[in-house]
């Protein structure tokens, strides 16, 4: 599959628009209402809070990336950290779903959207449709080629932040600099715990870790590009979050939590804003969800390649990457039937934070010194997650037990699978060389 990556085939704006891209999306559209659900009135200082937790997160990822920039990217990462074994399996393949996790939340918010669009009721059985039939969309985008969704997502990247960043300076500006988002009751618990979320509307810089090997002088530049991602995302994100919480007291921002952005234009901008944002959420959650339909069955064609996951052609003819974006659009699909957009949230949160300390004790553990990271840096970085992890689970055990359930099931089952797959079918340390630039 190596000749599936192209050397310097992604410039360094190129890399910014890519995580960019695949961040502002759902992260934005769909977490508003569920962060504020938590935080109360905080809620924008929440967007804060969660860029300063995945800064530490990326740290691990980039002097990883610059020591090693590879088209395995965490699969890489797992596997230089902790060798040919279940852990190192099993957490790539909870990066895998958490991403495919995020990919139902961004069809489901496309849904919610269009309907409110027209007026429909967004708890209608139509929501699922209409997430699925863009899934359908994402996927035979993607049919056509890497090409067109590299030039589709830096294009979409560009109109997303700007539109979105428009929409916050005129929310603010209407509403006269007002916040009328101040009233409630904040618990510290609440705050931390939508932290969790948060941190999934910045997690997209983990695509630009996953392309390492293509983007021009990969040691500097996969740096860079994630610090400008994260940076530029939490500067939109708190615009925006800010135009909310100017536009509606918080109880409605709760109440229109799956699609607070369009209920928040309104009133600060008119019906003709309320159509435009309506516009603008869906051509973000749609090209953030062709990038990452893309970025995931990549992801899963190279964690097959170096033998970390099983794989069956199922009768299908074409590659393995050909299979494997059949099953990302397939798994995206059922979570977008059976999961509202809370559950989905959630399980993403419990995935990604468990995952992201993995990463790091492994790094920290056996590479720091060879990558030269500060050993303090990744044991905040593990402390943060495991707060944040534990109050968000915490919370949910009081709101939604079954969630908290499932999401330990799934892990569970996740590392089960890998560990009989690996006993069967042991690999070779080195196995996976060939994926290094």
């Amino acid at each position: 599959m190596a000749e599936g990556y192209k050397e310097n085939s992604i410039t360094l704006p190129g890399a910014v628009a890519m995580g960019t891209g695949v961040m502002i999306g759902a992260g934005i559209f769909a977490l508003t209402g569920q962060i504020a659900e938590l935080a109360g009135p905080l809620f924008p200082l929440s967007f804060v809070a969660g860029a300063i937790v995945t800064a530490f997160s990326a740290y691990t990822y980039i002097k990883m990336s610059n020591a090693f920039p590879s088209a395995g990217g965490i699969g890489m990462i797992l596997k230089k950290a902790y060798g040919p074994t279940t852990i190192a399996a099993g957490a790539a393949l909870l990066m895998t779903l958490s991403m495919v996790i995020a990919e139902s939340l961004v069809a489901r918010t496309f849904g919610t959207y269009t309907l409110r669009a027209f007026g429909g009721d967004p708890d209608s059985v139509l929501v699922p449709i209409i997430g699925v039939g863009l899934i359908v969309v994402a996927y035979l985008v993607n049919v056509s080629g890497s090409r067109s969704v590299g030039l589709l997502s830096i294009i979409m990247a560009v109109i997303k932040v700007g539109g979105i960043a428009l929409f916050g300076v005129a929310g603010l500006w209407a509403s006269g600099l007002t916040f009328e988002a101040s009233s409630g009751d904040t618990g510290a618990t609440g705050f931390v715990a939508s932290v969790a979320l948060s941190i999934l509307a910045f997690k997209g810089f983990t695509t630009i870790t996953n392309s390492g090997a293509e983007v021009t002088e990969p040691h500097r530049n996969v740096g860079r590009a994630i610090v400008l991602s994260i940076a530029i995302c939490v500067i939109v994100y708190l615009l925006v979050a800010f135009a909310v919480g100017s536009s509606l007291p918080i109880d409605r921002i709760v109440a229109a939590k799956d699609y607070a952005l369009a209920e928040a234009a309104r009133p600060a901008l008119g019906q003709t804003g309320f159509y435009l944002t309506v516009a603008l959420a869906l051509v973000a959650t749609a090209s953030g969800l062709i990038a990452s339909v893309f970025a995931v069955s990549r992801m899963l064609a190279m964690l097959t390649d170096m033998e970390m996951i099983p794989h069956s052609h199922f009768g299908m003819p074409g590659t393995i990457k050909d299979h494997t974006l059949v099953y990302t659009v397939v798994i995206a699909g059922f979570l977008t039937v059976f999961f509202d957009l809370s559950r989905i949230a959630s399980l993403g949160a419990f995935f990604y934070l468990v995952m992201d300390m993995i990463i790091h004790a492994g790094v920290y553990r056996n590479l720091r010194h060879d990558i030269g990271a500060r050993g303090w840096v990744m044991l905040t970085a593990i402390v943060l997650d495991a707060v944040v992890l534990t109050a968000f689970a915490a919370m949910k055990w009081q709101s939604d037990p079954l969630i908290v359930i499932l999401g330990v099931i799934g892990m569970a089952l996740v590392f089960a699978f890998v560990g009989v797959f690996l006993a069967r079918n042991p690999v070779g340390e080195n196995d996976h060389d060939q994926h290094k630039k």
